[in-house]
């Protein structure tokens, strides 16, 4: 089973041919199931909608709670943001979780659960969107400790492990991954442990989702870091959803266009006729 997550920098920059871009890598990649972050809709017109009409794909959305602090960037009163995810096969249930935020800069982030109907077992698939602020790690450390819990409440009743995708804007070592992990520190429910799948890549692989060889990311004179994740909760009965590979994708121009401001990270799980 082939999942992805990607954050798509909504509708900044040239977003026409950006999400020409976008298309053209998912095509080439063909994800199974795909978590997205900083997806738009405005007037009838939803970007996962697109995709995965072109793709064939299920989908679900749900967009942020407080979209003010957004649209006063774009200067566009009606555009929404949200966080969706796009399936191969049917999704039977879904689920939002508002994520806690500091009054001062509460811009409505969330957390998407899907239950994705996949052949010999359902896959309950979340992502998340965390905030970005520089100084709030303390807010992501209760973010990702209400995402623990909201996985913890609908991840039961399947062999396959939880499989959690997104944007939590931290670096791999920082409270909130470990936190969330739970494997390098006490873990945020008890007993629930998540595997970062960057840790099964190959050792030297370029891991900064977050680039400076971007351009849109060069822009701003940050360093380049790992700050998208994958996490799958322990393997299921005889490997059941473990990690085989993982990799950066979306990483370089298409024709001419960068995609995102964010690289995507694409993962290979084990699923049933391999376990």
């Amino acid at each position: 089973m082939r999942v992805l997550t990607w954050n798509l920098w909504w509708r900044f920059g040239p977003w026409e041919e950006r999400r020409k871009a976008i298309l053209t890598v998912l095509r080439d990649l063909q994800p199974d199931i795909i978590g997205l972050q900083e997806v738009w809709a405005r007037g009838g017109e939803n970007l996962a909608g697109w995709l995965a009409s072109d793709l064939d794909m299920h989908w679900t959305w749900a967009p942020v709670r407080k979209p003010e602090r957004w649209r006063s960037r774009l200067g566009d009163s009606t555009i929404d943001i949200g966080n969706a995810v796009l399936s191969r096969w049917p999704i039977v249930r879904h689920d939002v979780l508002p994520l806690p935020a500091r009054e001062e800069d509460d811009d409505g982030r969330l957390a998407l659960y899907a239950c994705v109907d996949a052949p010999a077992h359902q896959v309950p698939f979340f992502t998340a969107h965390l905030t970005s602020a520089t100084d709030a790690s303390a807010v992501r450390c209760r973010q990702v400790r209400a995402l623990a819990e909201f996985v913890s409440s609908h991840s039961r009743g399947s062999d396959f492990p939880a499989v959690i995708t997104g944007d939590f804007n931290a670096w791999p070592d920082s409270d909130e991954v470990r936190l969330f992990g739970g494997y390098k520190t006490a873990p945020a429910v008890p007993g629930q442990v998540f595997l970062d799948a960057w840790e099964y890549a190959a050792p030297g692989q370029p891991s900064a989702t977050w680039n400076a060889a971007n351009p849109y990311v060069a822009a701003g004179f940050a360093p380049s870091v790992r700050i998208d994740y994958i996490h799958v909760g322990q393997p299921g009965p005889r490997g059941l959803g473990s990690v085989g590979s993982v990799r950066r994708a979306g990483d370089e121009p298409v024709d001419g266009v960068w995609p995102s401001d964010h690289a995507a990270v694409l993962a290979e799980l084990r699923g049933p006729a391999e376990s």
